[in-house]
């Protein structure tokens, strides 16, 4: 099974590819980050962007692709721009046939870190060793790209539909993850606010 995960953005788009067999054993084959200049009109940038992936999709031949969800945040034209770009990816996966899953950066942190909140250095380190890495996959993007493909592949390992569409969060504002965490230190009887190292 080989997972592509794509952390959108206009400016830099992160992807990481893995492949898994069985429930929890993950190989790396790639990861990079695409860019477009910031100057440019957007639907130059977006053809240029999309132009690659496709290259990439049809090259690759994925199995599934994992996308972060985009999320609400103060900074409006950021937002336009990664749901923009998501929507070309989704296109391109649709076209050929290839289902796509949603996750929000909460539920990738709490997967693979066991933390909600955790921040990118901490992703970064658990990515880098959950894969094998001999450095960890710089920028940011590259590491969020890898968590995203690690993460959907864990849930196929685990007969997951390939293209399920996850809910963002509990009704407390807590995840699955997150309250399985809590619940898990609380029967330990000790209290942390996350992972360390």
């Amino acid at each position: 099974m080989r997972v592509i995960g794509i952390d959108p953005g206009l400016t830099r788009l992160g992807i990481g590819i893995v492949s898994s067999e069985g429930s929890r054993k993950l190989t790396f084959e790639h990861v990079e980050v695409l860019t477009s200049p910031a100057g440019a009109e957007l639907p130059a940038r977006l053809h240029q962007l999309g132009s690659s992936l496709e290259r990439l999709f049809d090259g690759e031949k994925p199995d599934a692709i994992a996308i972060e969800r985009v999320f609400a945040q103060q900074n409006l034209p950021s937002v336009m721009g990664v749901a923009q770009i998501s929507g070309v990816v989704m296109y391109l996966a649709q076209a050929r046939g290839i289902p796509v899953a949603m996750y929000t950066p909460n539920e990738v942190k709490a997967s693979v870190t066991g933390y909600g909140a955790a921040d990118k250095a901490q992703v970064t380190n658990m990515v880098t060793r959950l894969l094998g890495l001999a450095a960890p996959p710089r920028p940011a993007d590259a590491a969020d790209a890898l968590a995203l493909a690690i993460v959907h592949a864990w849930h196929l390992g685990r007969g997951g539909a390939p293209d399920r569409q996850r809910a963002s969060a509990a009704p407390t504002g807590e995840t699955a993850a997150q309250r399985a965490w809590r619940e898990a230190e609380q029967k330990g009887g000790r209290r942390r606010s996350g992972p360390r190292g």
